[in-house]
């Protein structure tokens, strides 16, 4: 099976050194995995039978349903797996946990992060609206509700949130999580043990960046 590692427009723009990281890893235990570049909106340009390593949810259910030939999974999956990978150990630390909702459906997901988090010694507690319950961070409603409206529904779902820390596993809800009063804690950066940082935020001015990333790859 021929695999390829897709980073997503999302982890490029907020810390491509983090993508590099984890192409190197996959590298060194898998083998031979080229990056795949081209945006999961585009024609992505691989053979039938390729499988795609995403680190995106929207990235994670757009190949899958989109592309006639393409699998998907998701990073969060094979990591939960791993013998290998170096997991730092957060000392029971409690955080709370938002599934993003492009993987409301798909339960490897959500096992797989969990896993994680177990593994990284992290204290999960859970909101009551989660797993295939879970609801979206605020962000898909920009473009279809006024910026403030789109504001108001980031606060409803950081409310549910029993901790002020939140673990999330999709950028544009670092920014939601934020703009909700919350400290999001992005799993990658928990991976690899750096600060999260928030960026861009503000929906429009992030929505803008996005786009043109997109529209150029």
């Amino acid at each position: 099976m021929k695999q390829v590692y897709a980073p997503g427009c999302a982890l490029m723009i907020y810390k491509p050194e983090l993508a590099t990281k984890i192409f190197n890893f996959l590298n060194s235990d898998f083998g031979d995995i080229p990056e795949h570049f081209i945006c999961c909106r585009h024609e992505p340009k691989l053979t039938s039978g390729t499988r795609i390593i995403n680190t995106c949810a929207g990235c994670d259910r757009r190949y899958r349903d989109l592309y006639e030939g393409i699998t998907t999974i998701s990073l969060w999956e094979i990591l939960a797996e791993s013998k290998t990978f170096p997991f730092p150990d957060y000392n029971g630390a409690e955080m709370s946990l938002h599934d993003a909702c492009p993987t409301r459906t798909e339960e490897r997901v959500q096992v797989a992060i969990r896993k994680l988090l177990v593994k990284m010694n992290i204290t999960i507690r859970e909101s009551s609206n989660t797993r295939t319950k879970a609801i979206c961070c605020g962000d898909s409603f920009y473009d279809i509700l006024p910026v403030a409206q789109v504001k108001e529904q980031m606060r409803k779902r950081a409310d549910e949130m029993p901790c002020d820390m939140v673990v999330v596993y999709c950028v544009s809800c670092i920014k939601a999580m934020y703009i909700g009063g919350k400290k999001p804690r992005y799993i990658v950066d928990l991976l690899f043990g750096t600060k999260t940082e928030i960026g861009t935020f503000e929906p429009k001015a992030w929505h803008d960046e996005l786009e043109k990333f997109i529209a150029a790859h």
